[in-house]
């Protein structure tokens, strides 16, 4: 189903967002409803099931945050996540410094994060049990938790030299956390840890010439503003304003060296890619310039790229339960 995805003809999605869409996201409890970010703050809830059953229809939004919201975001939504146990529970986080917990019956903000800098990225573990932080990455270099039963954002981790555009819980581990900034590094950090960083992904798999060998481990040489676990938890791919995406065996930090040749990389904040999920092999859906490339994440093969949108992409989801 994934080789021969195209454009779907009969089914659309109620056009709400009058500027850039950033994010979106689908809650994974039942895989029904939608939320979408927007550059003008705005945020949208769709139902993406079709009930009347018509070969032919638009998912409607069921309600928007809307601009004369008493507490809409000021500017740029970069992130939106559910909650990943009910979806009685949503989170955004925006350029305008600050990451809102929002109850979803009331449309209310139940909790308000400021930051000193723009945030770029927030996620929640899609499997902890044992902690309810919300990791932030920021115009500051040091990672921000955000602990949603306290409501404090006490813990932070520090390591990286530059502001953090990426961050990405392990769907296999609940304390593994990976986090990608403008200094060429992505870490890998259990938060149990005083210390906090277990790694710093190397692209040469330390087999440095003698020349380089004072210049710490990078992942890529540019801006890493993109990644993203395996379903299973057992990979991770990040991808640079090198123009290049890495698959890394997460376990041990290794470069696996999958060639995915030149992906053209031109954001100047992070990049919301997605990789398939209960597909043999996956494939990662990368937005690229008006289209989406789809490459098989093992192989490294440019399997095709999606056209349909007149502009550049900035973000996709993908729908396990549909393909």
């Amino acid at each position: 189903r994934v080789l021969s995805l195209e454009l779907n003809k009969d089914r659309d999605v109620e056009r709400i967002h009058g500027s850039g869409i950033n994010t979106l996201d689908i809650e994974p409890v039942e895989g029904r409803y939608m939320l979408s970010g927007g550059s003008d703050g705005v945020i949208v809830l769709y139902d993406l099931e079709n009930l009347s059953r018509k070969p032919s229809y638009t998912c409607k939004a069921l309600f928007t945050v809307g601009r004369s919201h008493p507490d809409v975001h000021k500017f740029s939504v970069e992130t939106v996540q559910w909650y990943p146990h009910d979806t009685g529970m949503f989170t955004s986080s925006s350029f305008d410094k600050t990451l809102k917990i929002w109850d979803t019956n009331t449309l209310q903000p139940a909790d308000i994060f400021h930051f000193e800098g723009t945030v770029y990225s927030h996620h929640m573990s899609p499997v902890a049990t044992k902690h309810c932080l919300i990791a932030v990455g920021t115009k500051s270099p040091k990672v921000q938790l955000c602990d949603l039963k306290s409501g404090s954002s006490s813990h932070i981790l520090q390591g990286h030299r530059q502001e953090v555009l990426a961050v990405s819980w392990s769907p296999r581990h609940e304390y593994i956390l990976a986090t990608g900034s403008a200094d060429g590094r992505v870490k890998l950090w259990d938060v149990r840890r005083a210390s906090g960083c277990l790694s710093t992904l190397d692209q040469h798999n330390g087999e440095k010439s003698k020349a380089s060998s004072e210049a710490a481990n990078t992942a890529h040489n540019g801006r890493v503003n993109g990644l993203c676990y395996t379903n299973d938890g057992l990979h991770l791919l990040t991808i640079g304003t090198d123009d290049r995406m890495r698959l890394w065996n997460s376990s041990t930090g290794e470069n696996t060296l999958v060639n995915y040749g030149k992906v053209c990389n031109e954001s100047r904040k992070g990049l919301k890619f997605a990789i398939s999920c209960g597909c043999n092999p996956e494939f990662a859906f990368v937005p690229y310039g008006s289209t989406i490339a789809v490459y098989s994440v093992f192989t490294g093969e440019l399997i095709t790229m999606l056209r349909g949108h007149y502009s550049t992409v900035n973000c996709c989801v993908f729908q396990p339960h549909f393909q």
